[in-house]
């Protein structure tokens, strides 16, 4: 490869060959970039081949038979409030969530990801061994909490659910929604993803539970599209004094 130089003692323009180190460095780049990509490819297929074997084992109890897309994933995060430290998963799943909460900035030891099939769970211990992974019921998480150590650092400030709860009866949806809050600090968020535009949760649940929920970002490139919604307590309203006449 020809360039031009500048001679050092008489300073004119001469033709030199270059070295042939810049290419060698650009292919370099090149490759480690293609590798990147197809390490986050392979990831991304085996999550969805053990999440789909995890479907068809237990369709049931599986809510859908891939992990959520990264798009969707972006979309419940960005939901957890600024400052937030304390996050609690529920329905790891194979880690896409999981793996969103991390990039969102949470460290992961204030991070625990509850899944209620065991196979997931291993999965999830090979894949994230600093996250705390617990296999246990969602109905049953402060009792969760106290037995693997998380409850000793205090209440959390977000639970990310990838739960179905929209196929879910209402006790079910109370229950886990009741335990969900009681690891919650008082401004603590629940935010939950759904495959529709409504909420997955009827009025009479939000009410029993002293709650009300917005609706968030609608993720049409998800498989299928989804919706955030972000449930809170209700805060009580100042009562202004009247004089009494």
């Amino acid at each position: 490869m020809l360039a031009l130089a500048r001679h050092a003692r008489s300073g004119a323009l001469v033709l030199v060959r270059a070295p042939l180190l810049c290419r060698k460095d650009f292919s370099r780049t090149g490759n480690t970039r293609m590798q990147q990509r197809l390490q986050r490819l392979w990831r991304s297929k085996d999550e969805q081949w053990q999440f789909f074997r995890q479907w068809l084992r237990h369709p049931l109890s599986t809510a859908a038979i891939s992990p959520s897309g990264p798009h969707l994933a972006r979309s419940m995060v960005a939901e957890i409030q600024i400052g937030a430290r304390r996050v609690i998963e529920l329905g790891a799943g194979t880690g896409a969530m999981t793996r969103a909460i991390l990039a969102q900035g949470i460290e992961p030891d204030d991070l625990l990801a509850l899944e209620l099939n065991p196979d997931l769970c291993r999965y999830l211990e090979g894949a994230f061994p600093q996250v705390k992974v617990i296999c246990a019921d969602a109905r049953e998480l402060a009792k969760a909490l106290d037995a693997c150590g998380y409850a000793q650092g205090g209440l959390a400030d977000a639970v990310v659910s990838s739960l179905g709860l929209l196929s879910m009866p209402r006790t079910l949806q109370h229950d886990i929604l009741k335990a969900s809050f009681d690891c919650l600090n008082p401004g603590g968020r629940f935010i939950q993803f759904t495959y529709g535009p409504t909420c997955p949760v009827p009025r009479d649940v939000l009410d029993a539970l002293d709650l009300h929920v917005l609706r968030g970002r609608t993720v049409l490139r998800n498989v299928p599209p989804a919706t955030v919604f972000v449930f809170s307590r209700n805060r009580s309203r100042a009562i202004v004094p009247r004089s009494i006449r």
